[in-house]
């Protein structure tokens, strides 16, 4: 196989493969990095169609990743109780992608009663569970964002900017214990920090 045809491949390979993608975002990145690598094959055994083609979508990715980093989103909660019927049929709904970041999760009303939904220009986006230990400490039972939303918008959201809130309920920390290899990916992102006993910190400064 020369060296043209290992191009050839590697593009077809990284386009399928964005195509399986739920995450829009990474969906875009994936699609361009393949659709820039056919590009340049299509120039190099000058199939200009091809190149002009593949071209075209490496604009269009750069079009829509710079309105998905640009764009501004309204975020909000909507706190439920226990009892929601919605609550309920979504976390059913989504139980095997929830299984997958918290191995053995099960929704318990006693131990989530900080509960809302995170909404994005009014769509659900995201589920937060917690409850508190003692006065200080949040403990998060589940921090779910459903595949589409998956770029570190829901997070930002809920610990920096509404982290007043909690503040105001005298939360000074909050600890998750990661049940998963992407979980802690997740949660190193967004500044938490491991302690000796496995669980993962995040103190919220005023």
């Amino acid at each position: 196989m020369d060296t043209l045809q290992i191009i050839g491949y590697t593009a077809s390979v990284i386009i399928a493969a964005s195509m399986t993608l739920n995450s829009i975002v990474k969906f875009r990145w994936i699609n361009l990095i393949g659709a820039f690598i056919f590009t340049t094959y299509g120039i190099l055994i000058e199939a200009f169609p091809v190149a002009f083609l593949n071209g075209f979508i490496v604009l269009t990715d750069i079009f829509y990743l710079v309105r998905i980093y640009t764009k501004k989103e309204l975020f909000t909660t909507l706190e439920v109780r226990g009892s929601n019927k919605y609550l309920h049929e979504f976390l059913k709904f989504y139980d095997k992608d929830i299984q997958n970041f918290f191995p053995g999760f099960m929704f318990k009303a006693d131990l989530n009663t900080v509960s809302f939904f995170i909404l994005r220009n009014m769509n659900v986006a995201g589920i937060f569970l917690a409850h508190k230990i003692d006065k200080k400490t949040l403990k998060v039972g589940l921090d779910f964002v459903v595949p589409q939303y998956r770029d570190y918008k829901n997070a930002k959201f809920v610990y920096k900017r509404i982290r007043n809130r909690f503040i105001e309920d005298g939360i000074e920390q909050i600890i998750v214990f990661p049940q998963s290899a992407n979980h802690i990916k997740y949660l190193r992102k967004i500044g938490f920090e491991r302690q000796e006993d496995g669980n993962y910190v995040k103190v919220l400064e005023k």
